[in-house]
Formats: C-alpha cells, sequence, structure tokens
C-alpha cells in the first residue's frame, strides 16, 4: 500500500459521460486492431506499439481533465491521444507518413501532437515525457491559467533518472502535474517485478512528500476518480500527485513481437478475464445503461470512422521533398 504524504480531496461532482466513455475505449480498441492490421499487411513504415487492453488507462483519464489541460504521452500513446480529443484522420495520416498527418507524416506512430488538444507529444524515448511535463506545468503555474498536466509514463520509465528529476522538481515547486504510472508489467521484455524491490510505484511518492495512489486500470471508473482527485488537487495548488494504474499489455512490445520471455497462457488469462472493455460494459448493462443492440450501435459507429480515417490517409499525399528542412523550430507563440 502507498503512503499519503498530503490526503487527495475526494471527488466532488457527478462523473463522467459513462456512454461517451465507453465509446472512447472502444474506438482505441478498435483502431489499434486496424492499426496492427495495416502494419501486417505493410502498409506501414516502421514500428507500431499498441496499447490494447490499456484502454481505460487512457479513457478514465483524460475524462477527468478539461479540454484546456495538456498531457505528455508515451512510445505507446495512440490511445492517451484519442482519448484527449486527438482526430482520427491526421492521427491515422501520420501514422501512415502522410503530409496530412498531425506532424505533417515526420513524426510517425511515436511522435503524435496536437497541440490544440492540449497534447503536447508523444515520445520514444522511456521517460522522455516526464520532464516536459514538469516544463509544462511549471509554465501554468506561471502563467497563472488554471490548467493541469497529465503524465503518462510507464512502469520502465519509473527506473529512469528522468522520473527522480522530474517527481522531485514537481514537489519542491508545488506543480499542478499529474504523474500516471501505467503499469502493464512489462518493459519491453522484463516484467516490473524483476527490476525494483517495492511491489506499488506508488510507494515511492513518499520519498518526494506528494500522495501515491494505486488503482486498478481495468477499471475505468477507479482510474477517472483518481486522476479527477489529482487534478483538484493540483488546481488548488496542493501540487502534484503520483498515480499508479496496474493494467496489462496484450500485444508485444511490438506489432511483431514473439515474445518468447512470457507463457501465452499469461496473455490469455488476462484477455479472458481482464478485459477492460467487458468489465466496463457489464457494468454498463447492469446499471440498465447500455444493452446489446447499443452496444453493436457505438461499435458500428467506430468502426465507420475507422474506415473513414483509413481513406483519407491512404489518399493522403506523401510529404515534398522541398518541406524536409521545415518544421524545425517551432513558430512563437504556438501553445494555447
Amino acid at each position: 500500500m502507498t503512503t499519503n504524504a498530503r490526503p487527495a480531496p475526494e471527488s466532488s461532482d457527478q462523473g463522467p459521460d459513462l456512454l461517451s466513455l465507453y465509446k472512447t475505449m472502444v474506438t482505441i480498441r478498435l483502431f489499434e486492431e486496424m492499426v496492427g492490421e495495416l502494419f501486417t499487411a505493410a502498409k506501414l513504415h516502421g514500428a507500431v506499439h499498441l496499447c490494447t487492453g490499456q484502454e481505460a488507462v487512457a479513457a478514465g483519464a483524460c475524462a477527468a481533465l478539461r479540454p484546456s489541460d495538456y498531457i505528455t504521452s508515451t512510445h505507446r500513446g495512440h490511445g492517451h491521444c484519442i482519448a484527449k480529443g486527438g482526430r482520427l484522420d491526421p492521427m491515422l495520416a501520420e501514422i501512415f507518413g502522410k503530409a496530412t498527418g498531425y506532424c505533417r507524416g515526420k513524426g510517425g506512430s511515436m511522435h503524435i501532437a496536437d497541440l490544440e488538444a492540449g497534447i503536447l507529444g508523444a515520445n520514444g524515448i522511456v521517460g522522455g515525457g516526464l520532464p516536459i511535463a514538469a516544463g509544462a506545468a511549471l509554465a501554468c503555474k506561471l502563467q497563472k491559467n488554471g490548467r493541469v498536466v497529465l503524465c503518462f509514463f510507464s512502469d520502465g520509465a519509473s527506473n529512469q533518472g528522468s522520473f527522480h528529476e522530474s517527481l522531485n522538481l514537481a514537489s519542491v515547486l508545488a506543480l499542478p502535474v499529474i504523474f500516471l504510472c501505467e503499469n502493464n508489467q512489462w518493459a519491453v521484455s522484463t516484467p516490473a517485478s524483476r527490476s525494483m524491490q517495492v511491489r506499488d510505484i506508488a510507494d515511492r511518492a513518499a520519498g518526494y512528500g506528494m500522495p501515491g495512489m494505486v488503482v486498478d486500470g481495468n477499471q475505468v471508473l477507479d482510474v477517472w476518480d483518481a486522476v479527477h482527485r489529482a487534478a483538484a488537487r493540483a488546481r488548488s495548488a496542493g501540487g502534484p500527485t503520483l498515480i499508479e494504474a496496474k493494467t496489462y499489455r496484450w500485444e508485444g512490445h511490438y506489432r511483431g513481437d514473439p515474445q518468447a520471455y512470457r507463457p501465452r497462457a499469461e496473455v490469455d488469462e488476462q484477455r479472458a478475464h481482464r478485459d477492460p472493455i467487458v468489465l466496463f460494459r457489464s457494468y454498463l448493462k447492469a446499471e440498465g445503461l447500455l444493452d446489446g443492440p447499443g452496444a453493436q450501435r457505438i461499435e458500428a459507429d467506430v468502426k465507420q470512422a475507422i474506415e473513414a480515417a483509413v481513406r483519407f490517409a491512404e489518399g493522403s499525399p506523401d510529404p515534398a521533398s522541398e518541406d524536409l528542412y521545415s518544421d524545425l523550430y517551432a513558430e512563437e507563440g504556438r501553445l494555447p
């Protein structure tokens, strides 16, 4: 269990739109499945790192934020971008490397950013988003704009030096930032149990004088509640919070990873009994908020939107050679 140096306030509002939250999770799942299929069909360049099975973390966390808040993401960040309001067309075009993509085809799968939606960018460097989040939170504090920054990172990133530096600085300066560890149990091929001597990464919060919370990362409402309380604390000048959402990575580290490092039965067990979408759908049905036909309609709508995004991406032009050296420097005043 974790030790809270300073308790976070309890959630006080009525919560998120549950059906919208469910649709976000379904969108992330089907988007990732489509990206996986496109990669297998050799229609995408580079590598793709999918977040299948981790949909509740992204959806629940971003639903607890305001549209004006910021997030920093990771190499496994498609779900974060979708949940924060990223549009499917430019996302998929970016993954295809097309000029209509968010980064004009120059970033690819691991570097999607949308400043208007508060997405400060995914990051191919493990732990690379932590200091970016601290810096953005410092800017928010200095500008007194009431915004908070949510930093997604992994269990592997929690062992990087950038983790210590970022959490220490954020605590010392009481920055409005939420550090959300998406513990999917595997850092490439290394299980979390073999890379640290603590059971809960959130226990490390005590060393920085901030609250640490552990939540079930497959229960979307648990994630929402934790992030909502941390955001309220940050907005009231209470400083940062460390949240650990325990989930599981269904796919390999990358699409095509043979996964010789873990037994197939372990993955099958998670798929059969810990699917976050199935868990939330069962809850919605029990509450009388969703039935079978309703779930089918949501899935059909999402599939239609994703198929349209694929057509948009496939029909988009490649970046022009004369644009090779453009976009090297940020334009002054680009941040909203």
